[in-house]
């Protein structure tokens, strides 16, 4: 039998500190809902809205798995491995944070806002050496499929994390059906509107809204209206 849970766009916890505007799925900083915790091993989903030139100062992180995805703009980064680099919207970044990191992140441009997912996962080794990658996508692959985008692979298409989950991005057109099957068995599938409309399993879901399902082997998903999605495959159990 299938387990469902549906969170709508409204009901993320919400923060707006001037500079940043952050919409979170689950339980953050100062947002706590002991029903939003995490979906298995997806811990942390956060919508950025970052003003012209602001961002996070230098911060730590151990032992996350984290990933960041830019929707508009560009996302300056730099970290005490040595890294810096800007990602764009169509790259992907990774950090395995491991036995501990510091990073900073800004907006690059003085002038326009930046967009950003970023999103947490639990690791499923603990203080690993930590590591940092980006990549810069074909954002054709993902016309009317779904484009893998990270797997547990190093040798896969895209990026790779410490942890047994899989994402794809799809650009779908109205009228786009497909199954999606989950890549793993133990693995629930959490979907993300980024922007249209899409009917998973018959629920209709909009911008911003999501659906975690789990329990099963696919999922049905049909396109309304053009949207952006993103699917997230991860293991449900923290173990």
């Amino acid at each position: 039998m299938a387990n469902k849970v549906l969170h709508k766009s409204e009901t993320r916890g919400h923060a707006n500190h001037g500079w940043l505007n952050s919409h979170h799925t689950f339980s953050f900083a100062n947002y706590y809902n002991p029903e939003r915790m995490h979906f298995g091993v997806l811990r942390v989903l956060n919508d950025d809205w970052i003003a012209p030139g602001t961002g996070f100062g230098t911060h730590p992180h151990d032992n996350m798995e984290i990933i960041s995805i830019p929707l508009e703009g560009g996302l300056e980064h730099k970290d005490s491995m040595g890294n810096s680099a800007v990602i764009r919207n169509g790259d992907i970044q990774v950090m395995s944070a491991g036995t501990g990191i510091q990073h900073s992140e800004y907006n690059h441009s003085k002038e326009a806002p930046g967009q950003f997912l970023q999103i947490w996962l639990f690791p499923n080794k603990r203080n690993v050496t930590p590591r940092y990658d980006q990549l810069t996508l074909n954002k054709d692959d993902r016309n009317n499929k779904f484009q893998q985008i990270l797997s547990p692979n190093p040798d896969d298409e895209g990026v790779w994390i410490h942890q047994d989950a899989w994402f794809h991005l799809g650009s779908l057109d109205k009228g786009f059906e497909q199954d999606y099957k989950i890549k793993r068995n133990g693995n629930g599938v959490y979907v993300f509107v980024i922007n249209g409309q899409i009917e998973v399993d018959d629920q209709l879901l909009s911008d911003r809204d999501a659906m975690g399902v789990w329990d099963v082997e696919s999922i049905n998903i049909k396109v309304n209206s053009s949207a952006e999605v993103l699917l997230m495959d991860v293991p449900m159990s923290l173990s």
